[in-house]
This record gives structure tokens, sequence and C-alpha cells, in this order.
């Protein structure tokens, strides 16, 4: 089978898309897989590169990656992919739409403001949520332009920055704690995952540079164990995620736990927090990657 291995293309995360695209083709079973490696660097690419392909290994983050775009195009060409569809990846990577659906759900997560290019800034609405805050584009990824505002002062030239990178910048209220990944596999949820970066928060040079965060395999206490297998799977299934996805929450010091967001296309690098996880069950990273090929050509669609 001619597996398309696509990384690379036009969002603000594309050198991280490049580093899991990368190690995907490194640890494929190439015994098993014709692997043709797939580099986006316009969006026509999708559709001239993706010729002749059985199936498609998506390695891409943030837009036109991550946000159903891609996933539409090769549905319509007729070309099989990995992981989640082109509703699913557009509610997730819209922190906007997915955090309305999680609240409609009443399942908890921060509570925010969402602002459009010509919006103005409502400071009594901030006011509302409580210093700190935290501002980043409503359809980022890897902490981009993500930062944590303590006064009110601080406010509009962070919005300003947000959106350069963005067309809607997300105002969220900062829930202190420890933050968690539950990479959620099917209908089950895999080992979690505690993330302590050694920055004030896991910002990008925490995710993407050796020692930037501890990551680390962790058992919960029982009922908190509970609580948050309940509400990722609960997550997965609200934002109709397949195959896999990635919840990301952050747990208070009183052991409350919020949603924060949903990965569907995950980092695939060796930092990356999946294959870390899968490893705790004995699951290699090539048996992974082979887990998600088959698991995905199964899905009708």
């Amino acid at each position: 089978m001619k597996i398309g291995v696509i990384m690379g293309g036009i969002s603000s995360e594309r050198e991280i898309s490049l580093k899991s695209g990368n190690s995907i083709v490194e640890n494929i079973n190439k015994d098993k897989y014709e692997i043709i490696p797939i580099v986006i660097d316009k969006k026509e690419d999708i559709i001239t590169k993706s010729k002749g392909i059985d199936f498609a290994l998506l390695a891409l983050h943030g837009q036109f990656g991550e946000d159903g775009t891609v996933q539409a195009v090769l549905q319509t060409l007729g070309i099989p992919y990995s992981g989640c569809g082109p509703l699913s990846s557009a509610m997730c990577m819209d922190k906007d739409v997915s955090k309305s659906i999680l609240e409609a759900a009443g399942i908890r997560t921060a509570p925010w403001i969402n602002l459009r290019k010509n919006d103005t800034i409502d400071f009594n609405k901030i006011n509302q949520l409580g210093y700190p805050v935290v501002v980043k584009p409503t359809h980022g990824g890897s902490s981009v332009a993500t930062f944590i505002v303590k006064e009110e002062k601080d406010i509009e030239n962070c919005v300003a920055e947000a959106f350069k990178w963005d067309s809607e910048v997300m105002i969220e209220k900062f829930i202190k704690g420890d933050e968690i990944t539950c990479p959620v596999y099917g209908d089950k949820m895999l080992p979690v995952i505690a993330i302590k970066p050694k920055s004030e928060f896991f910002d990008f040079a925490s995710k993407y540079q050796d020692g930037g965060a501890e990551e680390i395999v962790v058992e919960l206490q029982k009922e908190l164990h509970k609580e948050v297998e309940k509400m990722a799977l609960e997550t997965y299934k609200a934002l109709k995620c397949e195959v896999y996805s990635r919840v990301d929450m952050i747990v208070t010091e009183q052991g409350i736990p919020y949603i924060l967001e949903v990965n569907t296309l995950p980092g695939m690098t060796k930092n990356s927090l999946i294959p870390k996880s899968a490893a705790a069950l004995n699951i290699g990273f090539p048996k992974l990657i082979d887990m998600i090929i088959e698991d995905s050509m199964k899905i009708s669609r």
C-alpha cells in the first residue's frame, strides 16, 4: 500500500509538522508500506502531490491541515486519510465553537469571550472573567501568540499580537492548576500524561525544545481518574472525533478538571505526548502508526 505522509503546510505550525512527518517516515513499517513523503508548500499541492497514493497519513498541524479543509479535499478525491473527518476537525480547530459545544453538553471548560477583527474589546466582560486571562488565536495551536495577561493595560497589545496570526482571538479565564493530557484512541482513554513546564505555562518552547517540560505518565487518584476519563470520552464523542485525538485538561488545586482543547492531529515528534502515552501500554511508535492506518481505513466516509 502506498502511504503518503503529508506534512509541512502553510500554517504557523509548519516546522512542527515537518518534524512530525519526518518522525513518522523514520518509524513507519517499511516492510509493510511504500512510503511517499509529501511536503505541502501551497494549498494546491494537496491535489497534485497526492495523486497515486492509497492512503494519506496526515502529519499536518494548524490551519489548512487540522481544520477540516485537507480532509474534505482528500474525501472528494476518494483518498482515505488518518484521523478525524472534516466536521470534527473544523469544530476542534475553532476553540470558540468547540467550547460552545462542550458547554452545551455540560462539560466543564473555562469561561471565555471571542473577538472578531473589528470587534471592540469589552473590558467589562473581561473584568467579569477576572484576571489573569489567557489571550490566544481562536484557531491557533502550539501556543503560538498565547499570552497570560495579568492586568487590563496589557490586553490591547496582546490581542493585537494574536490578531497577527488569526482572524479571531479568544480571551479565556486563566485556570491555575496542573496540566494533563488525555489521549483517546477509539472509545478508550490511554494513560494520562502530566505536563510540568519549566516556564509559566506549556508554551511553544516547552512543547518543542528538549527539556522544555517534564512529561510523565501518571496514575491519578481513583475518583479524579474516573472524572477525567468520563470528561475525555464525552468530549471526544461530543466533538465527533474518530480514531484518535488528544484531550488537554487543567486540574485545579481543588482537584477540579477543566477541558482546555482537543487536538485532532496531535504531534508525532520524539517529544510528542501520544507516543509517550502509548508506550506506557507497550505500544511502540511503529505499532501505533500501524494502528492509526488500519483503524482509519475502516471508516466509511
